[in-house]
């Protein structure tokens, strides 16, 4: 499919359908999907169909308090051939009311991401996918082409050894390479038709603050909240919009695997009620500071 730059205004935008649901259904919730071997709940078959039944059990579950859901593509893939096939499965059983986030963190020259666009925008039908930018911005041109789509750009992630590249300083600007990553960010979602995002992990809340000052209008799809112990209130207060939205806080093993027994899908959706209340509750102590 051919792309071009030119910004279509009449196509509804990524960022704009994930600020409706944010309003829709009072929440920041992003729920991640994972299902890994050897990690099935009791009852649920440890293969690709048996990921569809647990996936999809899930998102049945969480559905009211989903902003959005972040399938992982590497979970999918480690069952093999059907495992593909599980991941449209899956996709297919996601109401469309509520955007997809395929987490793919891809990054190729132009001719491969084109391929790779085609694949996961045209063919699986994600409404977002996550992107690393390290070959520049000519490698995201096909990603950024599409009208109504979302590029999430990762820019200082969760894991402890981010900083070994993210955190460098580049010589010619003077700033961390996370944060000149934030501020091209800022430039392509003006540049381009498609919305463009950043990955930010909770586990690093004054870095987070650093890159909301550089990128204010842009979504921040926030892994590490839970499991990988993110600093949830930090976090919030850090990479909040003024209106109280603009974060997507991710949440896979705490919410999916709240449970490994026959009452895994009930645990889950507990556990997003929770995490939404919990988010919300300080949102509105936030909001109450002077």
């Amino acid at each position: 499919m051919t792309r071009d730059s030119t910004p279509d205004r009449n196509v509804r935008t990524f960022t704009s359908r994930l600020a409706d649901r944010a309003r829709a259904i009072d929440s920041l919730v992003c729920v991640g999907l994972d299902p890994a071997h050897g990690q099935m709940p009791d009852g649920i078959p440890d293969s690709a169909a048996g990921a569809v039944e647990f996936c999809t059990a899930i998102v049945e579950a969480t559905a009211p308090f989903a902003l959005a859901y972040k399938p992982n593509l590497a979970f999918f893939l480690a069952y093999g051939r059907e495992g593909l096939a599980a991941l449209y499965d899956v996709r297919a059983a996601i109401p469309a009311e509520l955007p997809v986030i395929l987490d793919c963190k891809v990054g190729d020259i132009d001719s491969t991401d084109a391929a790779y666009a085609t694949a996961w925008f045209d063919e699986l039908n994600a409404d977002a996918i996550t992107v690393h930018p390290y070959l520049g911005e000519d490698s995201l041109q096909p990603f950024l082409g599409y009208p109504g789509k979302g590029v999430i750009v990762l820019t200082k992630t969760s894991n402890p050894g981010s900083g070994d590249l993210q955190d460098r300083t580049l010589g010619d600007t003077g700033q961390p390479l996370y944060e000149y990553v934030a501020t091209r960010a800022a430039q392509w979602e003006q540049d381009y038709p498609a919305s463009v995002g950043l990955v930010v992990g909770a586990t690093f809340p004054e870095q987070l603050a650093t890159i909301r000052s550089l990128a204010p209008t842009l979504p921040v799809l926030l892994p590490g909240v839970g499991s990988q112990g993110g600093e949830l209130s930090a976090s919030l207060d850090a990479g909040l919009q003024p209106d109280g939205a603009g974060l997507l806080c991710s949440s896979s093993r705490g919410i999916i695997y709240a449970s490994s027994g026959p009452d895994f899908a009930d645990a889950a959706r507990t556990a997003a009620s929770t995490l939404r209340d919990q988010i919300n509750s300080t949102r509105a102590e936030l909001s109450r500071r002077p």
